[in-house]
């Protein structure tokens, strides 16, 4: 069904960068003869797919974008030509703000561009022929990770170790608390050739919605993917504890990992039941801890990443969860695009007959 395929890996980690821009300044423009200076070039963020924010920093470290100014009018050419664009390549999935952190726009997919600081006018009569400076500008480029699934639990669940049985990559792996400290990305190839990227996002702890621990970073990333995959150990049912309001507005997946170890199964049987009737367990937490609803999973599976048990069952329910989810959203999609084509026809048939227009019961008569 499915074999093994090249990760993403991310040296290095970067997921945030401070830069300055500016636009190109205007030509000057001819008095003499009315010429008008060339327009200064403008300054825009084009996303790639295979950039990364470490990539662009170590190609430009001082982090200085400036266009080229505009061709100052003159006898052989009385309209100045543009001056020259200024290009910032960034990987996809980049949310671009100014210094007051408004945001400025989103480059999503390849190719996406974003105007981020403007050429100055170039000289001519409305400004006495002067040409204006181009727009300067400090702006954050700020990566939200875009993967179909992210691997959400606590520090140890053995989330590294799930990424790495499921597909090349290479996260640390160790058995200390926050083992994974920078974002991981991996992806599934099955033998239709359909693929599906993880992300093994920095371990949760208690608190991370206050940004507490890796907090706001963590809780970012999980912000551009598109459903959530859970990995807890069927020993510590405190870590029910994951479900908080801010996870809750995904399709969600479970793997309760560690069925190698002894007495596993009956534990495994103890954390369905509480999962099945939580409101039986809500007295095992703290009352700040107890969350306004219970997030429900489209698939619960056993697994090893040890041992690789229920690995294959855990990959056919990925792709079967995403393949449902592009189902409905088709639907969806499709049901709103009638919705609208049947107000846009019930709109035109209710329109007033124009003045000089003969109504069809007059046809009759």
């Amino acid at each position: 069904m499915f074999s093994l395929s090249l990760s993403f890996k991310y040296g290095n980690f970067i997921d945030n960068l401070r830069v300055f821009t500016r636009g190109g300044s205007g030509g000057m423009g001819y008095p003499r003869l009315g010429g008008e200076g060339g327009r200064g070039g403008d300054v825009w963020v084009v996303a790639h797919n295979k950039m990364t924010l470490k990539q662009l920093k170590d190609k430009h470290p001082k982090k200085r974008f400036v266009a080229g100014e505009g061709a100052n009018s003159r006898v052989s050419a009385l309209k100045g030509s543009k001056g020259k664009d200024c290009e910032i390549p960034v990987p996809v999935g980049i949310s671009i703000t100014d210094e007051d952190g408004k945001i400025i726009g989103e480059v999503n997919k390849e190719k996406d561009r974003l105007l981020v600081a403007e050429g100055g006018l170039g000289g001519k009569l409305l400004t006495n022929f002067l040409p204006m400076k181009g727009q300067k500008r400090i702006i954050h480029l700020d990566l939200k990770l875009i993967a179909d699934i992210g691997l959400v639990g606590f520090p140890n669940a053995g989330k590294s170790s799930l990424l790495s049985r499921i597909s090349h990559a290479k996260p640390a792996v160790a058995n200390y608390a926050f083992t994974t400290l920078k974002p991981e990305l991996g992806k599934i190839m099955y033998n239709d050739f359909k693929q599906i990227s993880v992300a093994d996002l920095p371990g949760l702890i208690e608190g991370a919605h206050m940004n507490k621990g890796m907090g706001h970073k963590f809780l970012k990333h999980i912000e551009r993917t598109r459903q959530l995959l859970f990995v807890v150990s069927h020993m510590h049912t405190s870590e029910l504890e994951l479900y908080k309001e801010d996870l809750q507005t995904k399709p969600a997946l479970l793997a309760v990992n560690k069925m190698d170890l002894p007495d596993a199964q009956n534990k495994f049987h103890v954390l369905m039941n509480q999962l099945q009737n939580p409101k039986d367990f809500l007295h095992l937490f703290k009352k700040n801890m107890i969350p306004e609803r219970i997030v429900e999973f489209q698939h619960i599976i056993p697994i090893s990443a040890v041992t690789g048990e229920g690995i294959d069952k855990l990959k056919d329910s990925i792709r079967q969860s995403l393949d449902e989810q592009a189902d409905q959203e088709n639907d969806s999609y499709h049901q709103k695009q009638l919705l609208n084509l049947r107000t846009s026809k019930t709109l035109s048939h209710s329109e007033p007959p124009s003045e000089g227009a003969t109504s069809p019961r007059m046809d009759l008569l």
